[in-house]
């Protein structure tokens, strides 16, 4: 059901720069930098052996509060959804969402929240930028708020619409970022605490906006990067309040921060990159380290995991890198990049990352390349999936399962393993560019015009 793409083999570029002083204390330390991703994985071993109460686990990881779900990877460490589905299959509740947008849904409890942007009037360019609330179980909507009514300051791309930043929430608020059109802080039952106007953004030959604000601790860090000057700005997330805002020489980036931790307990945002890809520190927004090599109008994001952050770009060139947290300043050449590729890496979607290895597309097609995250060595290189030939949505992961979604609305499933075999070919009969959420036994899905709750019936 999947076939072989080119068959060139994939060149990786690996450090052998380092002293064997270097390589051990790199070893040492990964094997220390255990993120608390891991640490999650652990705790579901013991609690499968029965050592630990599952109130050990923690609520955020059992949630899907961002785009890329809680671990920032686009993988649930919980999630048994369904692999097989449709509009008239394993679906629970669909409902239609007025106007257009494609960012994706987030979950926290019984809630599901999205964003979209609804013309007023035919023939008027006004837009009612909104967030809608929904009954997780019964789909019914629980409120929405129209954050702002206005007209944008400038076109889009044809594939794009002006709500593709996805929403966020922590279970205490829920934050829905429309970029020029501002931040906006709600409360879990539709009340507006604060908004933030942070200017015009004006992006590379108006193909709009798209980054997603990513939530951590008391922060809420927001990217800016457009043919204006570029920033990147870090608010509390309960007022609004500043609490860093550093220029970024860069232009227009698509990408959203992950935030990735060290062994001694900081943090750090990890940040794709025209220029270069950068890490910056957490607490202070100080620039810690940055490598260059990215192709120009980077849109996919980081993902982190074993001490490791892994960033690319796949538009007009290829780029791939693997950094380790440890390094500062300019990192091209040192000890702190573990390997590169050059062929075959991502444009639009996002790569995936679970279990030691990562998973991404080639440009916006369909072909798939797994490789080991430690080393760079392929699992397998740009096989043809069956149903996916042009991709937006990131894939996911659950269950040992893979979930990649084609723009023309097909989901297909394969397998975690040495060789992505097939195990369901779905179709949602209308188109999709959003990334799908999961989250307990349930995958939701938002289309062109429609949201869907796929659970077992």
């Amino acid at each position: 059901m999947w076939g072989n793409g080119p068959s060139t083999p994939l060149s990786v570029s690996r450090n052998t720069t380092m002293t064997q002083p270097m390589n051990t204390i790199l070893r040492t330390t990964l094997q220390t930098t255990r993120n608390r991703f891991q640490a999650t994985r652990f705790t579901l071993i013991l609690l499968v052996m029965g050592l630990v109460a599952p109130a050990m686990l923690s609520a955020e990881q059992e949630q899907w509060g961002h785009w890329r779900g809680p671990t920032g990877n686009g993988t649930s460490l919980t999630a048994t959804p369904p692999v097989e589905f449709g509009p008239q299959k394993n679906c629970r509740w669909k409902q239609t969402i007025p106007g257009r947008g494609s960012s994706s849904p987030v979950i926290w409890n019984d809630q599901v929240f999205i964003t979209t942007a609804v013309p007023l009037r035919r023939g008027d360019s006004t837009l009612d930028f909104r967030l809608l609330c929904f009954d997780r179980q019964t789909g019914s909507k629980q409120w929405e708020h129209s954050c702002i009514q206005t007209i944008p300051h400038e076109g889009t791309h044809s594939t794009n619409g002006y709500a593709s930043a996805s929403p966020c929430t922590n279970g205490r608020h829920v934050y829905a970022h429309f970029g020029s059109q501002g931040l906006y802080c709600l409360t879990m039952d539709g009340k507006r605490v604060w908004n933030k106007d942070f200017g015009n953004m004006r992006t590379r030959n108006e193909f709009g906006e798209g980054s997603s604000p990513t939530l951590v601790d008391d922060k809420i860090v927001i990217p800016w990067d457009h043919e204006g000057p570029s920033r990147l700005i870090c608010l509390k997330a309960t007022t609004g309040e500043t609490l860093w805002d550093v220029p970024r020489d860069e232009p227009t980036c698509w990408a959203t921060p992950l935030i990735v931790s060290r062994a001694d307990g900081s943090k750090q945002v990890a940040m794709n990159g025209q220029n270069a890809a950068r890490g910056y520190d957490l607490a202070t927004g100080k620039e810690l380290w940055q490598c260059s090599g990215q192709t120009v109008r980077p849109v996919a994001s980081a993902v982190s995991a074993d001490g490791l952050v892994l960033i690319g770009s796949g538009f007009r060139g290829s780029f791939l890198g693997c950094f380790d947290l440890t390094g500062s300043g300019n990192l091209q050449s040192s000890p702190h990049v573990h390997w590169t590729v050059s062929r075959n890496t991502p444009d639009i979607a996002s790569p995936l990352l679970n279990d030691g290895k990562i998973w991404f597309y080639k440009g916006k097609t369909g072909l798939l390349t797994c490789l080991n995250i430690h080393d760079g060595t392929p699992v397998y290189e740009q096989k043809r999936i069956e149903g996916v030939s042009y991709t937006y949505a990131s894939p996911v992961a659950a269950n040992s399962c893979i979930f990649m979604t084609d723009r023309g609305g097909t989901i297909t499933v394969i397998r975690d393993g040495d060789e992505p075999t097939v195990i369901a070919v779905n179709e949602m009969e209308e188109g999709v560019d959003a990334t799908p959420a999961l989250i307990d036994n349930e995958l939701f899905i938002r289309g062109e015009t429609t949201l869907f709750c796929i659970t077992k019936n």
